[in-house]
């Protein structure tokens, strides 16, 4: 193999090891590599080694024709200096991918394949591409309930584990799908200022226009170790943090990254992904929050009822105390449907502010009331007057300003997009629908969650009458092109249905 001399691109590639070899390197014309093509990166001198996808470029300004450039992502992991000598080959494909063949065939893997699996897509060795014929194929061929645990016991064995000391460790987790709904947010410093111990570990958006970590970092850092999580938490008794920094089942974090463009979100997976980030988290007691709606991700009782099972099944055999809560996804939980608006929401709860949404409010009183019962000390059906009482008396806005200061405030919040356009009703009426899936898409295009001021602040609700001309809501966005394509999604469908 013919040397070359490393060389360090500063491109973002978000997750995936990407090499660069220019077209009149000596090594690409002889060698017969291909763009896309998957390649071995060897050291000269210490033998360390990664795989990575070629990419080849003719600008002898990004990479001269002797030398090979790596992404961020993969020159940090290979560990060497540039100017570093290397040699490259062909890259075999994984073992492991022909077991995703045989998911691909129909049929059901083990705990060894699935562990494996996860192995070689924690190192690396698996592209974009071929975690995407995995992810298609767990979809579309179904997993088994056994497949799923296989699959979280795999997970949250490729990733670091804490162990609080605790014996009693509460989380929450919504399974998404209905816009507004920050409801951990006012959880979190509900239950820790009970007493509770919370380490909340969220997840940014997938098929979302924002997720918990997204809105959280409009108050503060959510980017933290796990030794800066456990000196906050042990604290605080809570956190609102990102899990992926923490390398908490990191593996979940690099099939989101593929999931996102598809806006694929299976069961199987879903549950996977939920219970190894808890588990790592180190989670004892669990509350899973499933919306059911029209035009949520589950649309009936009866699959409600499924994933329920499935969640329960799986969370028994990881030794979780899991309880499955079936909420009202009928419509978007609080007003705000992005970043800063659903933080506006947020502080308006906390701060027991009159405009509050009040769907929000209840909603997160209800679930910390659930999580409050899992003290021992709290008998069933006080929780939620327990949580009402803290809400109310201002400890949850004290402890959630603590949290903020503790995990590093943002001094330069984000601002509302600069640009806003009123979506108006074309008739009066009354509210009797409103589509999750459309409000959340427009908020999205108008660049949510990536433009954290971006998104659709809703002026009705379900049940409210509507003059015709009167506001539906406002969308902000930061760029005209992003509005554009936001405006083009209502002119398709509004997202509302109004009956007079």
């Amino acid at each position: 193999m013919a040397t070359l001399t490393l060389r360090s691109i500063a491109i973002d590639t978000y997750k995936e090891n990407v090499a660069y070899l220019h077209r009149n390197c000596e090594v690409y014309q002889s060698e017969g590599f291909q763009a896309l093509n998957k390649i071995e990166v060897h050291s000269s001198e210490n033998g360390e080694s990664v795989v990575a996808v070629l990419n080849v470029v003719d600008d002898d300004s990004i990479v001269a024709p002797g030398e090979l450039g790596l992404s961020e992502q993969v020159f940090e992991q290979f560990g060497l200096p540039e100017g570093s000598s290397v040699r490259i080959c062909p890259a075999s494909q994984p073992h492991s991918f022909y077991y995703v063949h045989r998911k691909i065939a129909g049929n059901s893997l083990s705990h060894e394949q699935y562990l494996e699996i996860i192995q070689d897509i924690s190192a690396n060795r698996y592209s974009k591409i071929e975690m995407t014929a995995y992810l298609v194929a767990c979809a579309e061929s179904g997993m088994d309930r056994d497949e799923v645990l296989f699959l979280t016991q795999a997970m949250l064995k490729t990733g670091e584990q804490i162990d609080w000391g605790e014996s009693l460790v509460v989380d929450k987790h919504c399974i998404g799908g209905i816009p507004g709904n920050r409801t951990s947010m006012l959880i979190v410093p509900i239950v820790a200022a009970h007493g509770l111990f919370m380490p909340k570990t969220s997840s940014r958006a997938i098929t979302s226009p924002a997720g918990t970590a997204d809105t959280m970092e409009v108050f503060s850092r959510v980017e933290l170790s796990i030794k800066q999580l456990q000196k906050i938490v042990r604290q605080l008794r809570g956190c609102l943090a990102w899990g992926g920094t923490a390398k908490l089942a990191p593996v979940d974090d690099v099939l989101i990254s593929v999931e996102r463009p598809l806006s694929m979100d299976s069961p199987g997976q879903m549950v996977a992904s939920i219970l190894s980030k808890k588990a790592a988290a180190g989670a004892t007691h669990l509350i899973v929050d499933i919306p059911v709606g029209p035009t949520a991700k589950i649309r009936n009782q009866s699959t409600a009822m499924k994933l329920r099972k499935l969640f329960e099944y799986v969370g028994d055999n990881m030794g979780l105390e899991l309880e499955v809560v079936i909420t009202d996804g009928r419509q978007p939980v609080g007003r705000g449907v992005g970043p800063v608006l659903e933080a506006r929401d947020v502080m308006q709860v906390l701060e027991n502010d009159p405009l509050a949404p009040r769907e929000l409010r209840e909603k997160a009183l209800h679930l910390a009331g659930r999580i409050i019962e899992f003290d021992p000390d709290v008998r069933g059906g006080q929780g939620y007057a327990i949580a009402r009482d803290i809400l109310d008396s201002g400890r949850a806005l004290e402890k959630f300003l603590a949290i903020v200061q503790a995990q590093g405030k943002n001094h330069h919040p984000p601002k509302l997009g600069r640009i806003r356009h009123e979506v108006l009703a074309q008739q009066s009426g009354e509210v009797k629908a409103i589509n999750n899936f459309q409000i959340a898409r427009i908020a999205s295009l108008a660049g949510a969650p990536m433009d954290k001021g971006a998104g659709v602040d809703l002026h009705k609700k379900l049940g409210d009458q509507v003059q015709q001309g009167e506001p539906l809501y406002t969308i902000y966005a930061e760029f005209s092109s992003d509005m554009n394509f936001a405006k083009e999604a209502v002119g398709h469908d509004v997202g509302f249905t109004l009956t007079s």
